[in-house]
């Protein structure tokens, strides 16, 4: 059984907390595109969390775009394994059960240690060795400051800053961060403090092999990362994973 605290989220006052945190889109971008950046911002945020329902009237007047379009954008969005749909009670920000979960690290890892090891390559100029080091410096602030939401943002933000480095478009399309989101998301507030300090502390080996220009040995941090992230996997209660039927 999910934990109730997930659950349990005031909906009145998750409308506000949108309607004051969610950055206004602009009138160039498409329903999708508002529809997504206003979810996923608001996972890594602490806006939504996982399992919680979406109210359509709140998004809709939020964002400026119909119901029709809504529906459709959110279509998108369950597609993208971001968000649940039931034909009876509407859109639900989505769960990962275990399975699912350890799929997804098994599809991410090989992509972030292609990532980290093409900006290796890459790192070769002062200002390249500045943005890496910038992000890190980011997330160690947003570590020490035990705020869960700066800390999703931040470890975002690293992963961006590498694949930028890194040059290949493809795999900033193809690399499932959002999804990835949504599992940090889910875990990070019935992590332990060693759990959660195992997980932060794997982003500074990665950083430092970048800025030194070894991609191999940035190939075996992001390993050794993972590594420790399935470790936690292992160690969480299936409380907080939903059963699937």
């Amino acid at each position: 059984m999910i934990k109730a605290a997930t659950k349990k989220i005031a909906e009145a006052e998750t409308t506000t907390r949108v309607a004051q945190e969610t950055p206004a889109s602009t009138d160039n971008e498409s329903a999708t595109d508002k529809v997504a950046e206003a979810i996923t911002q608001g996972i890594r945020t602490g806006i939504f969390v996982p399992g919680q329902h979406l109210l359509e009237p709140d998004l809709t007047r939020r964002l400026g775009i119909s119901r029709g379009s809504l529906r459709e954008s959110l279509k998108h969005l369950a597609a993208a394994g971001i968000v649940t749909l039931n034909r009876y009670r509407g859109a639900y920000i989505g769960l990962l059960d275990r399975t699912a979960t350890l799929q997804l690290l098994d599809t991410l890892e090989p992509l972030a240690r292609l990532a980290a090891r093409l900006a290796a390559e890459n790192c070769k100029t002062p200002a390249a060795q500045s943005k890496i080091e910038q992000a890190l410096a980011a997330l160690e602030r947003a570590t020490r400051s035990g705020n869960r939401a700066h800390y999703l943002e931040s470890r975002r933000a690293f992963y961006d800053a590498m694949i930028d480095l890194g040059g290949n478009r493809e795999l900033a399309r193809v690399i499932p961060l959002s999804r990835t989101d949504l599992f940090r998301a889910q875990i990070e507030t019935v992590q332990s403090d060693v759990q959660r300090k195992r997980h932060a502390s794997g982003y500074g080996p990665i950083a430092k092999a970048i800025i030194a220009g070894d991609p191999k040995k940035a190939d075996m941090a992001v390993k050794k990362h993972f590594d420790g992230t399935r470790k936690t996997m292992a160690e969480l209660p299936d409380t907080i994973f939903p059963t699937m039927t």
